[in-house]
């Protein structure tokens, strides 16, 4: 099978300071794959580059087939295939959460008011919250922002989905109904790659885990493996800190 989303060699710096040292990576259609690991590892950069919101220093990123790190690739194409949810939610105060939703499906491809509304209304579906579609986000939790948020990537019908700390700016109770909506997209067929603390969702849901530590996979495999038999020492003693702080 032909990976959706390939990392080769990919690196970033800041200066003198390397954030990323080399990372191979492979996502394969349909999979989701989670990254863990200590604040400061790389992983919000990786997250990144994988659509070009940061520029890698070296490397390559390939997304279907295609080298978008490459000089003259259509970045504003690419980035209608990649879906990215943030940990803040980014939607605009003065708009509906239909208006959020469907913003680039009417600024960016060019649809009819009606036709981007149905789809904006599906999108809402999904995530249930088509009964919002008329709020403005302050009007809603930050569990239903970060769901706006969700509809708004995927309406634009992406074939990769980017979360990055999806739920660390949520109240713990509402947490939970993001995290079942990813569940849910996951199920209905979406390749994710979500970098998470929810150690839970990642031991349940997730096809692969990868641990990163100081800019470098230091071990991925399934999460039964990561979590019940890490091989290195640096993966074990995350978790073992994690455990013991939760």
């Amino acid at each position: 099978m032909t990976p959706l989303l390939e990392l080769a060699g990919l690196r970033k710096a800041y200066g003198a300071l390397e954030v990323l040292r080399g990372v191979d990576l492979q996502v394969f259609p349909g999979e989701l794959v989670c990254i863990v690991g200590p604040s400061g590892s790389g992983k919000s950069s990786l997250l990144r580059c994988c659509n070009r919101l940061e520029e890698s220093t070296g490397g390559q990123v390939i997304v279907d087939g295609e080298d978008i790190t490459r000089a003259g690739v259509n970045i504003n194409k690419v980035r209608e295939r990649i879906g990215m949810v943030f940990q803040q939610f980014n939607l605009y105060p003065h708009l509906t959460v239909l208006g959020n939703v469907t913003l680039a499906l009417r600024k960016v491809q060019g649809k009819a008011q009606a036709e981007a509304d149905a789809l904006g209304m599906a999108a809402l579906e999904r995530v249930g919250l088509a009964d919002k579609a008329r709020n403005h986000p302050a009007q809603l939790s930050g569990g239903q922002q970060q769901r706006v948020a969700i509809a708004r990537a995927i309406v634009l019908q992406p074939k990769l989905m980017l979360f990055d700390e999806p739920t660390s700016a949520l109240d713990p109770e509402t947490v939970g109904e993001v995290l079942k909506v990813m569940r849910e997209l996951r199920e209905a067929g979406m390749t994710m790659l979500v970098v998470t603390h929810e150690m839970g969702f990642a031991r349940a849901a997730a096809d692969r885990v990868i641990f990163m530590d100081a800019g470098a996979i230091v071990e991925q495999g399934p999460p039964a493996d990561i979590f019940g038999a890490p091989k290195h020492e640096r993966t074990r003693a995350f978790l073992a800190r994690y455990t013991a702080g939760h």
